[in-house]
């Protein structure tokens, strides 16, 4: 009897989280995943309303349910590997990658933590305590600058904002945003550019004020289709539009080096047993040279010409700055 009792509950969270994980489902989508009949859909979504969840319908052949906004935050159901992501991603907002997040990110954890299960609470602190972040002088970001841009991309919003290209130049963009990206350095807004009617890039850093969401826009997909590889072939910031890829040798074994640096970016590929060569997907920058550097492992730069050049122009620099030190050779 309880067991029975228990079922409707069951299927109320099952549809909860069938809710969360994409934007919209059909009536018979649904049906079919909770193995009922669609009258039993509309009478579970009607409790989850009571409950407040704003589970949103629409009419029609293409009419779904979709789980939106509301007035209130309903419970929010999290797997074991989506709690333990979401813990350690607070832990790391809470050591101040973002700015002005620190303190809630902080009072979010501890909420977090004190409904974790105790297997999940002891691998969360297991992360937090063995390891570490190395503070290499990245930008801090505007977490509200970052949240409007991330809705705006997500909901096909266009975008005004005040812009400080790297020249020192300050202008007024009016864009289509359509991906953020991390390069594990700097933030980069992948947008169309309405008044340059092309494609444009731009450090969230360099945004000046606020954003000002505007009308809806068409979805638009970014040249090749992946956001990451556009800002990587448009990141060139010490080389030219068009550069070659960067080469460097590593006198240690791929498998070393490989980990540590994202597939989309760079490839280690092995030479012999005892080293490797990394091998940037797009054009050379000096800020991957900086970045092979932090790694901390004997290195030797192959070229093109221009990287190499450019890497002894920054050792000459970083020797003239220290006292004592033998000028850098050109």
């Amino acid at each position: 009897m309880e067991e029975a009792a228990l079922q409707p509950s069951a299927r109320l969270l099952a549809l909860i989280s069938l809710l969360q994980l994409r934007r919209e489902w059909t009536g018979e989508e649904l049906a079919g995943r909770l193995e009922v009949g669609p009258r039993t859909i509309r009478r579970d979504i009607g409790k989850l309303r009571a409950l407040g969840y704003p589970v949103h319908a629409a009419r029609g052949a293409a009419g779904g349910y979709r789980l939106g906004s509301g007035g209130r935050l309903p419970p929010l159901l999290l797997d074991d590997a989506e709690a333990v992501a979401v813990a350690v991603g607070l832990r790391s907002a809470a050591a101040g990658s973002l700015t002005g997040v620190e303190e809630t990110s902080v009072r979010a954890l501890a909420k977090l933590e004190q409904v974790l299960p105790d297997r999940l609470r002891r691998q969360v602190s297991a992360l937090g305590a063995a390891t570490s972040a190395v503070a290499i002088g990245a930008p801090v970001i505007d977490a509200d600058v970052l949240s409007v841009l991330a809705g705006a991309c997500r909901d096909n919003l266009r975008a005004r904002f005040s812009y400080v290209a790297g020249d020192g130049r300050a202008s007024q963009r009016h864009t289509e945003p359509c991906a953020l990206v991390h390069s594990g350095f700097d933030w980069y807004l992948v947008a169309f550019d309405l008044d340059r009617d092309d494609w444009r890039t731009f450090r969230v850093d360099r945004i000046r004020g606020p954003v000002r969401p505007g009308a809806r826009g068409p979805r638009r997909t970014v040249p090749g289709g992946d956001p990451a590889a556009y800002v990587q072939s448009r990141a060139g910031r010490s080389g030219a539009q068009g550069a070659p890829p960067a080469r460097i040798r590593f006198h240690v074994p791929a498998a070393r080096i490989a980990g540590r640096i994202p597939g989309h970016y760079a490839i280690a590929d092995p030479e012999g047993d005892g080293s490797c060569v990394v091998t940037t997907r797009g054009p050379w920058s000096l800020s991957f040279l900086i970045w092979m550097a932090l790694l901390g492992q004997p290195m030797e730069v192959l070229g093109p010409p221009e990287f190499a050049q450019a890497a002894r122009a920054l050792i000459g620099q970083l020797s003239a700055a220290v006292p004592g030190s033998p000028p850098g050779r050109e």
